[in-house]
């Protein structure tokens, strides 16, 4: 581990002594000052919550984009408590699990289990808690910086959880995983590179969504679960979910197969609507004639 890495892990290590309670007042108050200054990400979320949400008049859109601005915050600074800890000290903060059934079932069916797990709540809590249940494989975007990427892989491979990069060769042993009745786990709405993916509705607008888990679930049989963990008030801790998705998220027509895909991503984001990663250009790519044009880039610093 190089010197940067290991800085910023004895960094998280040091804060994660903290409450949860403390760093989610912490997290909330950046949150707060991220839409004080105007930043990207609330500029972002201000602009998917009016797509998402139209039926929302300007003051309960304030309220919204504000509360999930202190949840963007919380998501943050937990990583504290989920990276800076160990993990059993980290996973006693899961107080509450809700669908473990249908993980049981999936899995004992022997073709292996695809585990798409939105940017909802805290993702990476629900990395962890999964590398408990069976070897786990988990398809990851390269971020910039090995540092950065060897303190992602060493914190989400504590528990014995294999990280693959998005590439050919990684996606190729996504499928042998799978033929070998392992669990893998994918983020469902991260944004596919360049013409990569088809456009299906989420919440009432096109969005470029990936093919890949549908095409996984198709070639191998393996079932399909959405999952998060929801933050619960009060720094209580963390309740996990576990959905069936529907079965024609394996479909073969693609379009049909994503536009399922995201539906059950809506059904994660309705138990927890400000948890979800509205900071996220998640409306990005789309098609010139789609109709819709959120221009993220060109968005204004609002009139104060």
């Amino acid at each position: 581990m190089s010197l940067k890495a290991a800085a910023a892990r004895t960094l998280l290590s040091i804060a994660g002594r903290l409450p949860l309670s403390w760093l989610h007042a912490l997290g909330a108050l950046a949150g707060r000052l991220l839409e004080w200054r105007g930043a990207r990400e609330a500029k972002v979320a201000r602009r998917n919550v009016e797509l998402a949400f139209p039926a929302l008049d300007a003051a309960q859109r304030d309220a919204f984009v504000r509360r999930t601005l202190a949840e963007t915050g919380r998501t943050t600074l937990e990583l504290a408590k989920v990276w800076g800890l160990p993990p059993a000290r980290a996973l006693a903060y899961v107080v509450d699990v809700r669908g473990r059934e249908h993980f049981d079932a999936a899995l004992a069916q022997g073709r292996g289990l695809l585990v798409a797990a939105p940017h909802h709540g805290a993702w990476e809590l629900l990395n962890l808690y999964l590398s408990t249940l069976a070897p786990l494989t988990i398809l990851y975007k390269a971020p910039r910086g090995e540092a950065t990427e060897s303190v992602l892989n060493a914190a989400r491979g504590a528990l014995g959880a294999e990280a693959v990069r998005a590439e050919p060769a990684g996606v190729r042993l996504l499928f042998r995983r799978l033929r070998e009745g392992r669990v893998v786990g994918i983020l469902p709405d991260q944004r596919p590179k360049g013409g990569e993916g088809e456009d299906a509705p989420f919440f009432g607008h096109p969005a470029r969504t990936m093919t890949l888990l549908s095409r996984l679930a198709e070639k191998t049989g393996a079932p399909v679960l959405l999952a998060f963990a929801q933050r619960l008030p009060r720094a209580q801790g963390f309740r996990i979910h576990f959905i069936p998705a529907e079965p024609e998220v394996a479909s073969p027509d693609r379009v049909a197969a994503v536009a399922a895909l995201n539906r059950g991503i809506e059904a994660c984001v309705a138990l927890a609507p400000e948890q979800y990663q509205w900071t996220y250009k998640r409306y990005s790519f789309r098609k010139p004639d789609s109709g819709i044009d959120p221009v993220y880039g060109k968005l204004r610093r609002r009139a104060r």
